[in-house]
């Protein structure tokens, strides 16, 4: 951690000897990824390349633990990769497909042994997801869709050998999620009424759900998981409290139970445990870095020795037998794309699969070092910092870096350590690159989050200008070179910047972003209307003056005349959430003063560029058209 006042202008002003990958370096698919161990152990399965796209692939595994024999593929989907997979069951996968990024995704099963997949909710116009996979049902699993109202999910079984439906659930019009317990019976559901949420439980299927406590959205007692008894839950609950906590919960009061875990500066963001042996595994947490607290001696000692074989990289379980006797392993960094390995639990012997993106040297990449400082009203906020190669802090520069000032999206998210293409491949141009964890970004407890409703534009705009102002101060950036770019909301951030204070950048990159909060809002996808109360507390309501004239003036659209940013924007044209119209207002005010923006237009995507053909050209843009403005150094 860097403290706030330490932080010195460092480097040989070089930039380091490095090597100047390639943009498609970066963006590249790995050969193979998405590894995932069948609930037997006898099986792998993974992503490769396959008709340009990324499909599903299936091999064996040998008595030592080893791959054998050649891989089967499983899927043939040309037009965009498969986005996730995972075993149903020894002899069937499950995978989910949109098309054209539209976010409607179905859901399909196929056989390991060959034959086409099943669309198990072949309907145009519907998503739909997993609610349970029925780990113990090797024939049918539990999906919700919004078939019957696009704005709510109904609970279906799903033979996914035929594809038989079978109702299990009629949600009666505010239910926003639903929970089974561990034998796969459907007795939660959380209901709002778009400012309030109300858990709903039942004893037995055959019950009506009935209420059992009603917060304000502010506070969240979120279920995880039930007892293994199934009698009582597990909660996530900042009731009463900043920071949200892990409890014992009893559904027959409404009251939370035993205190599990909690952490004094953070949210508490999950908890794990084995179905195998039924017992709690680990809480964890994230500040600067991902943490665990330990319930339980096995998984202690596992995750011990894996951080003894594979030191100074984070350590992820991705898939684990049902037996727990071998898991897939994955070991990141941040100056590495990581490993992914076959871990023989009994034995504590790794067999390595695959390196992800082996073409990136390690010694060429940059690490990402957490900072923190106080806002203007002084909030404590924090981020990340990326250098470019031979530039360390504690140091004078021989010179001030140009910055490239990097928003995340959501904004109800937060950026996390690990390894960043986007910040790798700005660093390797020259830039240093800045990431701040602005108010309403989530881990931060309540309070924090809090800070951000009705600040679209306003407080959380000035916590990323006073992130760059700060590195400013430091000695470590020049001035006269800071570029912005983000997407989703950080599109947003990145018009509002070039807009409220347009003196202050030298460049920007607009991809997805938000340019008029009344459409936004307006054009919310059918299954977010249920919430649309609550955007309007967080974000601003239209429906009163007060609230209008706020939104109006947190949009940049309207104040498109103060834009002299030199300007590229990209955008999705069938985005369900970001919809085209947000870019394409802006490209054309700005147009229309004849000010010359690029505009990158994608038939074929959604809420952010899905196809590698589209990245690549997306970034090899960018990296041009930054090195033109911010002076960095672009190489195709």
């Amino acid at each position: 951690m860097v403290a706030e006042g330490q932080l010195k202008g460092s480097g040989n002003g070089s930039g380091g000897a490095v090597k100047r990958y390639a943009v498609r370096d970066f963006f590249r698919r790995p050969d193979k990824r998405s590894f995932t161990i069948a609930p037997d152990g006898r099986h792998l399965s993974f992503l490769a390349r396959r008709s340009g796209r990324q499909n599903i692939f299936v091999q064996g595994i040998d008595a030592d633990g080893a791959p054998a024999g050649e891989p089967r593929a499983l899927t043939n989907e040309t037009e965009r990769d498969v986005p996730g997979h995972v075993w149903k069951g020894n002899d069937q996968i499950l995978f989910v497909k949109d098309f054209g990024g539209d976010e409607n995704f179905h859901v399909l099963s196929v056989p390991i042994d060959g034959g086409d997949p099943c669309d198990l909710t072949p309907f145009d116009g519907v998503r739909a997801g997993i609610v349970d996979d029925l780990r113990d049902d090797d024939r049918h699993v539990l999906i919700q869709m919004n078939r019957r109202d696009p704005k709510v999910f109904d609970v279906f079984r799903a033979d996914v050998t035929t594809g038989e439906l079978t109702p299990i659930a009629e949600n009666p019009g505010n239910v926003m999620g639903w929970m089974t317990d561990h034998e796969g019976r459907l007795r939660v559901a959380i209901a709002s009424d778009g400012v309030n949420q109300t858990l709903l439980y039942r004893d037995v299927e055959a019950e009506p759900f009935r209420p059992v406590l009603t917060t304000d959205f502010r506070e969240t007692v979120s279920p995880l998981f039930f007892t293994f008894d199934n009698k009582g839950l597990y909660v996530l609950s900042n009731r009463g409290r900043d920071k949200t906590a892990i409890f014992e919960f009893d559904p027959q009061t409404g009251k939370e139970g035993a205190l599990l875990f909690e952490t004094p500066h953070v949210d508490v963001s999950g908890l794990s445990y084995s179905e195998h042996r039924h017992v709690l595994k680990a809480a964890s947490y994230v500040d600067d870095r991902v943490h665990r607290h330990f319930f339980d001696n096995w998984a202690r000692d596992v995750r011990a020795d894996l951080e003894r074989q594979l030191p100074d990289q984070e350590v992820t379980i991705a898939s684990i037998t049902r037996d727990e006797s071998r898991a897939i392993v994955r070991a990141t960094s941040d100056r590495s794309a990581g490993s992914v390995w076959i871990y023989d639990i009994g034995r504590r012997h790794l067999s390595k699969l695959a390196d992800m993106m082996p073409w990136l040297d390690p010694a060429d990449m940059v690490p990402m070092l957490p900072i923190r400082f106080k806002a203007r009203d002084g909030l404590q906020l924090s981020g990340y910092l990326t250098l470019p190669a031979g530039f360390e802090l504690g140091r004078e520069f021989a010179e001030p870096l140009p910055l490239v000032v990097n928003p995340h999206g959501g904004p109800w998210a937060r950026d996390m350590w690990g390894f960043n293409v986007e910040a790798q491949l700005l660093a390797n141009r020259g830039y240093a690159v800045l990431q701040v964890n602005f108010r309403g970004s989530t881990g931060y407890g309540r309070a924090f989050w809090q800070a951000s409703f009705g600040q679209w534009g306003r407080a959380m705009q000035n916590d990323i200008d006073d992130s760059v102002d700060w590195l400013v101060s430091q000695g470590i950036v020049d001035p006269a070179r800071i570029g912005i770019y983000g997407a989703s909301y950080g599109g947003y951030a990145t018009l509002a910047g070039v807009t409220f204070t347009p003196d202050r950048y030298a460049a920007a990159v607009d991809y997805v972003g938000v340019s008029n909060l009344f459409t936004f809002l307006e054009s919310m996808p059918p299954y977010w209307k249920p919430m649309i109360d609550m955007m309007y507390e967080m974000v601003g309501n239209p429906q009163t003056e007060e609230g209008k004239r706020a939104l109006h003036d947190a949009s940049p659209l309207f104040f498109a005349d103060r834009i002299v940013t030199p300007l590229l924007v990209a955008q999705g044209a069938n985005d369900p959430r970001v919809k085209q119209a947000e870019s394409d207002q802006i490209v054309e005010a700005l147009r229309a003063r004849g000010v010359d923006v690029k505009y990158m237009l994608k038939e074929n995507e959604g809420h952010g560029f899905h196809n590698e053909e589209n990245q690549f050209e997306f970034y090899e843009a960018m990296d041009e058209f930054l090195a033109e403005h911010l002076g960095g150094v672009a190489r195709k």
